[in-house]
């Protein structure tokens, strides 16, 4: 078990990246600016003057001309990544897959600003041969699977979308009127007035599917398990707030599965979600494996 983190300096990271067509006709600064746009270009431009920008090897300057094939690198000096529970509970191992039960909080990889404060980080300084199978968002706790070789890694993967049966608990607001739902609202892009573009329920988008059955109900709450027959990024939170019950504490998505009028961060916590049941087949034997995960609390 690992303890809840405090506040910390990583050890820096090396986002680099094998030019394609996309830069023909770039300068470094516009390019930097136009496709990695979590960064303004005056942030950039600070970045190439403190020499963290590498073209080829050597430092970059900002109107360098740019052609398909360079390597283009940022060297990101150590930052103080926010703290995060840093436990965790092992639920299965053998010698293709690990499986563990992981806490709300925790990102299962690194992004948004999290690289040492995430599981996979933490499971790769005993593990370090993990490759994660699928992910969770931060705020969703439960079961994750890692494969431990390629071959198991390639199998699962090819078997998650129809073949791995997925069953997750979901607190919702309000009293739901019937007991089961069948929910079939598509998903695709819409608007985000810090992001640009984040997934909620939309016309435009893509079908998805999601089964939720009532397993509890208490004053202006519903406890779901809900059943997944699609994997659409967000899909259980917004589908809930389709039919009408967003997740209790869930700050991006309104009733009709829409944008709260001032929403937060898809990775914002609050919301109460949790991948309670895994079904699916041991990589190596075939044979089937059920595995369940009841809620890690901190100690």
């Amino acid at each position: 078990m690992q303890q809840p983190s405090l506040p910390r300096l990583n050890q820096g990271y090396c986002y680099y990246e094998i030019l394609d067509s996309r830069a023909q006709g770039h300068q470094v600064l516009s390019y930097l600016s136009h496709y990695y746009q979590h960064s303004t270009e005056g942030v950039w431009l600070e970045r190439l003057t403190k020499k963290e920008i590498f073209l080829d090897g050597k430092p970059a300057t900002a109107l360098e001309t740019l052609s398909p094939g360079q390597k283009l690198i940022w060297q990101r000096p150590p930052w103080q990544e926010d703290p995060v529970p840093r436990y965790f509970e092992l639920i299965y191992q053998d010698e293709d897959i690990l499986v563990v039960n992981k806490p709300s909080g925790l990102p299962t990889m690194p992004a948004g600003g999290f690289l040492e404060n995430t599981l996979l980080y933490l499971l790769r300084e005993s593990y370090p041969e993990l490759s994660p199978v699928h992910r969770l968002g931060r705020g969703t706790s439960g079961l994750v699977i890692f494969a431990r070789h390629s071959k198991a890694a390639q199998v699962l993967s090819q078997a998650w979308q129809d073949e791995v049966e997925k069953i997750y608990q979901a607190l919702a607001s309000e009293v739901a009127n019937e007991a089961f739902y069948d929910i079939r609202a598509k998903i695709g892009l819409v608007d985000h007035p810090r992001l640009g573009k984040v997934y909620a329920a939309s016309d435009k988008g893509k079908s998805a599917r999601s089964l939720a059955q009532v397993s509890g109900m208490q004053a202006q709450q519903t406890l779901f398990e809900v059943s997944l027959k699609s994997g659409r990024p967000h899909q259980i939170r917004i589908h809930l707030a389709y039919i009408g019950h967003p997740l209790v504490g869930d700050p991006l998505y309104d009733k009709g599965g829409v944008l709260l009028p001032s929403p937060g961060l898809p990775g914002d916590g609050g919301y109460c979600l949790h991948a309670a049941f895994l079904k699916f087949r041991q990589p190596s034997s075939g044979k089937f494996l059920e595995l369940h995960a009841p809620l890690v609390t901190a100690h």
